[in-house]
This record gives C-alpha cells, sequence and structure tokens, in this order.
C-alpha cells in the first residue's frame, strides 16, 4: 500500500509538471516544503540550474531535480539529503536552499549574497509581469541559421527585450534596449513570419510561428521603441 500511494503521488505530479510552456509551475508555499510534493519543473524548461545560474552540459553538469521544491538543479547545488514527511520522512535529494530550510543546518559556501544583475530576473517571474512573452526564433547575420529561445518585454521595464534561452531559465542570456530601433515588416518566405529591428547598421532579424503572433511583436517593440511604456499613451497622442 506505501508504495501505490508513493506511485499515486509521483504521479500527479509529473501530470502536473505537463503543462505547456507558457504555463507557470506553482511554487510551494515555504511552509509547505517537505510537506507536500511538489510539481517539477520540466527539464526542457531549462539550460542552466535554477539555483547557481550556471548552464547544464551532457558530461560535467546534469540535471537534476529538487524533491522538496522541485526546481531543476545541478549536482554541485542539490548534494544535499533532508526527511521529507511526504515520503515518509525519508531521505531525499534536496538543493542547498531546502536543505537549510529542512534541517535548519548552516552551509559554508554562500552563492546567493550578491546582487542580482539586469540579465538574472528569472523568466517565469519576468513573463508574469510582461507586456509580451513567448517563444520567438533570432536568426543569426546570413538568416539562414539562428537560435530561439523565451523573448520578453517586461513591464516594470518596458523598454528593454530580453532574451531567454528557455522559458523557466532564472537568467535572460541577452538584452536589447529598444529605444529608437525601427521595427520593419519582412514578407513570408517559407511559410516564415519575418519581421526586423534596425538601427543604423544594427539589425536583428526574427521569426514569429504565426502572423498574428508577428503583428503583437512588431506592436509592442514599435511602442518600446517609441518610449511608450503604456499603451494608453499612444492613445492619448493619437491623432482624432
Amino acid at each position: 500500500q506505501d508504495a501505490i500511494d508513493r506511485k499515486e503521488k509521483r504521479s500527479e505530479t509529473f501530470k502536473a509538471a505537463v503543462h505547456g510552456l507558457e504555463t507557470d509551475t506553482p511554487a510551494l508555499k515555504t511552509e509547505e516544503l517537505g510537506r507536500r510534493a511538489p510539481q517539477w519543473v520540466r527539464d526542457n524548461l531549462v539550460t542552466m540550474c535554477m539555483r547557481c545560474r550556471e548552464p547544464f552540459n551532457a558530461i560535467t553538469r546534469r540535471r537534476h531535480h529538487c524533491r522538496a521544491c522541485g526546481y531543476v538543479v545541478c549536482a554541485r547545488c542539490s548534494d544535499y539529503r533532508a526527511e521529507l514527511q511526504y515520503d515518509g520522512k525519508r531521505l531525499n535529494r534536496v538543493c542547498q536552499e531546502c536543505y537549510v530550510f529542512l534541517t535548519g543546518h548552516t552551509v559554508l559556501e554562500d552563492r546567493e549574497g550578491r546582487h542580482k544583475g539586469i540579465l538574472e530576473k528569472g523568466a517565469a517571474e519576468v513573463s508574469s509581469r510582461s507586456l509580451l512573452c513567448s517563444s520567438l526564433q533570432l536568426l543569426d547575420k546570413n538568416g539562414k541559421g539562428g537560435t530561439r529561445g523565451w523573448f520578453v518585454i517586461p513591464q516594470d521595464d518596458p523598454l528593454v527585450l530580453y532574451i531567454y534561452a528557455a522559458p523557466q531559465d532564472v537568467r535572460a542570456h541577452t538584452s536589447i534596449p529598444l529605444l529608437g530601433y525601427q521595427v520593419r515588416d519582412m514578407a513570408q518566405s517559407e511559410s516564415r513570419h519575418l519581421f526586423q529591428l534596425a538601427q543604423s547598421r544594427q539589425v536583428f532579424t526574427f521569426v514569429a510561428d504565426t502572423e498574428e503572433l508577428k503583428r503583437r511583436w512588431m506592436r509592442a517593440m514599435a511602442r518600446s521603441a517609441a518610449g511608450i511604456t503604456h499603451p494608453e499613451e499612444e492613445e492619448e497622442g493619437a491623432d482624432p
């Protein structure tokens, strides 16, 4: 019966973790850590450890899940064991932060003491308060290849485009200040919905999944490029 109960709990956790990319994974409240099984963040939603922010790779830095909070973390950040009440007080792999909370023990190494830089805002946090966010592809200079990522214009920083490798990453790898750029429409090419940001010799070419999404991004970027931080400002300044 104990094995059946644990299997059902794990099944519920996995079912809850397979929501769409744009759905944030609900975080447990602090007092629930260890008492209730977390919803795991899916591996393909992150490209870096959600604690130390180091990129994952297949050999030296592999993905693990903290059994207390559900975060995807590297081996170093999850090299701790703590008793979890929801799993019959068995020892489980947990991240450093959950280990400190659950056991009361201190850890000598402190990686959280530094101030977060501008690119270190988590994608899920920024996306939940954004003017627009979605998956896009940013083409390279020759227009043949490119990188697909998660793009966000935050409400609290509406003149900047943040680019994440994945929608649950805790750090953006690039940001583009939009003020002063020109937004250019491009003809559809091989069923690709293309548009550009251009300023002097600097040109960025984007590919949206649909024509409607392309138009939404063009409008949002045009407002930011013009210094309009709220949609109502555009309406007030429009000709009657």
